[in-house]
């Protein structure tokens, strides 16, 4: 299912690894007025392929990382804050921040890290060149790093050619990270060899970004459900397996924010039935709790099962459960996906060049 290396297909001893990760975690300012992160699920699951390289021997390891879409520096989507909170993950391991992702400054703080440390890369979009998928500044970070192997474990980015996921890895030895390959080989295996019955729930605002997934989807899934603005602004199908809510709850004004109670009934039913559910977009406009009736029931669905394979895409929808995860750990999910436009593009058949680039086994 996953046919690229991996960290456990190389010998990483007494190498200094590159590790493209996905840190673009939500902030928040703490009443002192300092940014601090506001969910470190991103961070965290990440974990696992950096325990690896270290269990592993890696002499050092080096993170980059992108946070937001800065015009330029921006002191407020500085990944200082991240290296504060993967320190806090990792007691034992020493944590270096630098606030330059290549130059003499980065090089100084590789020769300065010691063996088994970890040092975090300044955010790369910082650099313009970053999203032009620049070779030029893929070059400029291996020369300043001293990297002498790439581990891609950002997937979230990895349907993006960018300096960091495309040019990086066509400059030194490329696998793939415990976390990349989890969410694809997951995200492949739900399509091609899912346990049934397989349900799809497909929420959100544009008709435009779900039809390509309510397609693919129309094949293999057992049951597709249709809530959320979608939904609510009338969509329709005559295809026998799709079933769009017929209710809605309403706001003064008349405006439908989330399915009804008769939708909600239904969607509970179907999902409570299956044993593979796939949920992109929330039902609602569930920011308001008003209105995040039905996305709750159905992520407690989910989260309070374990004889079933369930799957959260998207990042509203991601970020909604991590919410709700945050508050009742024992809520448990088989994936909440990292990636909220590459696991819509991986689903939909789309080009994953940042997975393309990397050695095959």
């Amino acid at each position: 299912m996953f046919e690229k290396k991996t960290v456990r297909d190389v010998d990483v001893k007494d190498q200094v690894v590159l590790v493209r990760t996905d840190y673009n975690v939500p902030l928040t300012v703490t009443d002192e007025g300092k940014m601090a992160v506001a969910s470190d699920f991103r961070i965290r699951e990440g974990l696992p392929t950096l325990r690896s390289l270290l269990e592993n021997g890696a002499k050092k390891l080096i993170l980059m990382s992108h946070m937001g879409r800065p015009e330029g520096k921006d002191e407020k989507l500085s990944l200082r804050v991240v290296a504060e909170t993967l320190a806090g993950l990792l007691p034992g391991s020493v944590v270096n921040f630098v606030d330059e992702a290549t130059g003499p400054l980065v090089k100084e703080a590789v020769d300065e890290l010691p063996e088994r440390g970890i040092l975090l890369l300044e955010n790369l979009r910082f650099d313009k060149r970053e999203k032009e998928g620049s070779e030029e500044l893929a070059k400029e970070i291996v020369e300043a790093t001293g990297a002498t192997l790439f581990v891609q474990d950002g997937f979230a980015v990895t349907h993006r050619a960018h300096a960091s996921t495309v040019a990086v890895a066509k400059l030194l030895p490329a696998v793939a990270g415990l976390l990349l390959e989890q969410e694809v080989t997951m995200l492949r295996g739900a399509l091609a060899e899912p346990e049934r019955p397989l349900v799809a729930v497909i929420g959100g605002a544009k008709v435009a970004d779900k039809q390509p997934l309510i397609d693919r989807f129309l094949p293999v899934a057992d049951r597709i459900i249709i809530g959320g603005k979608i939904a609510a602004d009338g969509y329709e199908s005559d295809h026998a397996q799709i079933y769009v809510a017929e209710d809605f709850d309403t706001d003064g004004e008349g405006t439908r924010l989330d399915i009804g109670p008769i939708a909600t009934a239904k969607m509970a039913g179907m999902v409570s039935g299956a044993k593979t559910v796939i949920w992109n977009g929330l039902l609602g406009k569930a920011e308001d709790p008003a209105y995040a009736t039905s996305s709750t029931i159905l992520a407690k669905i989910l989260g309070e099962r374990d004889d079933e394979t369930s799957i959260i895409l998207g990042g509203d929808t991601s970020g909604f459960v991590e919410g709700l995860y945050m508050e009742d750990p024992s809520l448990t999910y088989s994936l909440i996906s990292t990636g909220g436009g590459a696991a819509l593009e991986l689903l939909a058949g789309g080009e994953m060049p940042g997975v393309e680039v990397l050695e095959g086994k």
